[in-house]
């Protein structure tokens, strides 16, 4: 090929990449841009700090759904992140054989379950149990989809650290043991935060699972052993109500989550942003 021919190449080649990219970003852009326009009405301070009001009523808020999806994500996260991170310091440290390929397989089947199907089963295994809908529950759920993502975004980290570095650690008499809490993971802390971070961004719109267990609630719930709102529920059930200022909430909410999932991700970059 001559050069002229490599130079029309190159630049039919650059050409195709930026309509691929734009094809990506305006469907991306189009739905940013009509969430803003329907939410941006319902953003006041009432919606920040109230409950929603009754049907027919005006004004009102989603306080209460914002306060429970912190909840719901933070019970999830004490469950699935220590167990995540464990689960991959094996894989990556100790692991071999039978036992480390069957853990890699049931998490790469864990994370390709439907989460509908996730919540069912936690319905069965903890919610009939209790005999109620629970906050708790709703944390099960959820890190039964962190607890893969953790766990094979931590492994991959783990596996980044040169050998060298653990090397040099066992040279100096420091226990295996030790080696990985104060050498290993804190070389792919980054990471590790990165792939929490992304985990906790892929629970944070989750609805499905959280019919099942969670179920919503239109009042401050006060125990985590009860029903128990959170915003991917309200801005579902908001929706698909007949009432108008319902429909307004329910776009505020989408609105809020939105930004929410899009700085989490903009903060996992952040971490991400290093490598060795």
């Amino acid at each position: 090929m001559t050069v002229t021919g490599r130079k029309i190449m190159n630049q039919a080649m650059t050409a195709s990449m930026v309509l691929a990219t734009a094809l990506v970003l305006i469907p991306l852009g189009f739905i940013f841009f009509h969430i803003v326009s329907m939410g941006m009405s319902a953003i006041t301070p009432d919606f920040f700090t109230q409950i929603p009001k009754p049907p027919g009523e005006t004004g009102g808020g989603i306080a209460n759904g914002m306060v429970g999806s912190l909840i719901v994500i933070a019970g999830a996260s004490l469950i699935g992140v220590p167990i995540g991170i464990l689960g991959a310091v094996y894989l990556s440290e100790y692991g071999s054989g039978y036992a480390a390929t069957v853990i890699r397989f049931s998490a790469d089947v864990l994370s390709g379950i439907p989460t509908i199907i996730t919540g069912l089963i936690v319905y069965g295994l903890v919610v009939v149990p209790m005999k109620g809908f629970s906050a708790i529950a709703g944390s099960i759920a959820l890190s039964l989809i962190m607890i893969p993502i953790v766990l094979r975004t931590t492994e991959e980290q783990l596996k980044l650290v040169p050998v060298t570095i653990r090397e040099a650690s066992l040279a100096l008499g420091v226990p295996v043991w030790r080696t990985t809490l104060k050498v290993t993971l804190v070389c792919a802390k980054n990471g590790i935060i990165t792939g929490i971070l992304l985990s906790v961004a892929r629970i944070a719109g989750e609805t499905a699972p959280l019919l099942f267990t969670a179920l919503g609630n239109l009042f401050w719930s006060k125990s985590l052993g009860e029903p128990i709102a959170t915003l991917p529920l309200q801005i579902f059930n908001f929706a698909i109500s007949p009432y108008e200022d319902w429909h307004k909430l329910a776009w505020g909410g989408a609105l809020v989550l939105v930004v929410v999932m899009f700085s989490v991700s903009l903060t996992a970059r952040y971490f991400n942003r290093s490598r060795f």
